[in-house]
């Protein structure tokens, strides 16, 4: 554990002192694109965030083959550069978007573009799926569908970058609860390097989501653009096909090790994942299904994201960001309960987390109602008018 921590110091030391030098540098030559109508912000801001997150992310990943305790991690280097040769690439093709404004046709091409590289030359796909007997993908099934998702999250993640501070703070959390799902089932179930890359990255992830958030924390200095929702919705999908794509059927199908209830312990390290990018992929899914309906090409900007309806409703900006905290931490760490009471020790006793899931949920709807729909005192000009 010392070892993640250290990773996780190092990649948010990095990001944060790299998150500085991009701001100043962007500040100066004033490489910030001008306000949009659908945007939050009242004060033009860099959208170079991504810059210093690949930088932080590359740089431990570099130091991280010289350190005796990731050589697991680096006994499969076509996996690590093939994920360092798409993040450049989203990263590259988000700067342009957030300066020149790309069609969304280049966006999406590039994207499946970097998906293949995780997937192809990299090998990180999708193996087993478990569902009734544990089946094992063909392999033109295994890459579409590993393609498929990574493409998918991306632009679920890249669709709720809204509000200062929204993305960070919950891929922060959800990387979180996805660490330490994954560091659980290194420890107990599987030792394989694939599986240890899953956890390395991950942490990585955690570091430079903690390193950034500071210059994205409301009212944002800087912002992740593109580049950076891109780059952190590709190396989510990567680690949670890396750690639960690959889990052998043998595995999930021992109900000594998964506990007593079968279909909850074999479905949590698909759900999981699912769960973790849940908010972004409602998101996503609203917003593809409403621009169609209106005759619009899915990835069409408008103003009608979760977010913006927070505001409407008459959340704060901050607010808002907290309310999309609460429902990523009680939906994730729920998941995170029944997968350990399904487990070895713990056998069936998978309603703590049921429960948590339902009290959480009902705090958060609480939470969620609109502001006016809440008693609050009444301003002082409010009373002279009545």
């Amino acid at each position: 554990m010392r070892d993640y921590l250290l990773a996780f110091v190092i990649t948010g030391a990095l990001t944060f002192v790299f998150s500085w030098v991009v701001w100043r540098v962007a500040m100066k030559f004033g490489l910030h694109p001008a306000i949009r109508e659908r945007d939050v912000h009242k004060t033009p801001t860099p959208r170079l965030g991504g810059v210093a997150m690949f930088i932080g992310m590359l740089g431990f990943f570099v130091l991280s083959s010289q350190l005796p305790a990731f050589a697991i991690v680096w006994q499969e280097p076509a996996m690590v550069w093939s994920l360092l040769g798409a993040a450049a690439l989203m990263v590259v093709v988000g700067v342009a978007d957030d300066l020149w404004d790309l069609d969304w046709m280049i966006k999406l091409g590039a994207q499946f573009v970097a998906a293949w590289i995780v997937v192809s030359p990299g090998g990180i796909q999708i193996f087993y799926l478990p569902f009734g007997q544990q089946v094992v993908v063909s392999s033109w099934v295994s890459i579409s569908l590993s393609i498929l998702l990574i493409v998918i999250v991306m632009n679920a993640v890249n669709f709720i970058d809204g509000l200062d501070g929204l993305v960070a703070g919950v891929c922060l959390i959800a990387n979180a609860v996805f660490f330490a799902y994954s560091a659980m089932l290194v420890r107990d179930f599987d030792n394989s390097e694939q599986s240890n890359t899953g956890v390395f990255i991950a942490i990585v992830l955690l570091g430079m989501c903690a390193g950034f958030l500071p210059f994205n924390w409301n009212p944002a200095r800087m912002f992740m653009g593109d580049a950076g929702a891109l780059l952190l919705g590709l190396m989510m999908a990567s680690s949670a096909i890396v750690v639960t794509g690959n889990l052998p059927p043998n595995l999930l199908s021992d109900n000594d090790l998964f506990g007593r209830s079968q279909l909850l312990g074999a479905f949590i390290p698909v759900i999981l994942p699912v769960v973790i990018v849940l908010l972004p992929l409602v998101d996503f899914g609203l917003a593809v299904v409403r621009r169609m309906a209106q005759g619009k090409s899915p990835f069409s900007p408008d103003r009608k994201h979760l977010h913006h309806r927070m505001l409407d409703m008459g959340h704060t900006d901050r607010n808002a960001v907290f309310v999309f905290y609460a429902w990523t931490a009680v939906v994730s760490l729920s998941v995170l309960l029944m997968y350990i009471g399904t487990t070895k020790g713990w056998p069936g006793r998978y309603w703590p987390g049921v429960a948590f899931l339902v009290i959480g949920c009902i705090a958060c709807v609480l939470v969620t109602l609109p502001p006016a729909r809440r008693t609050r005192p009444v301003a002082p000009e409010q009373k002279a008018l009545s």
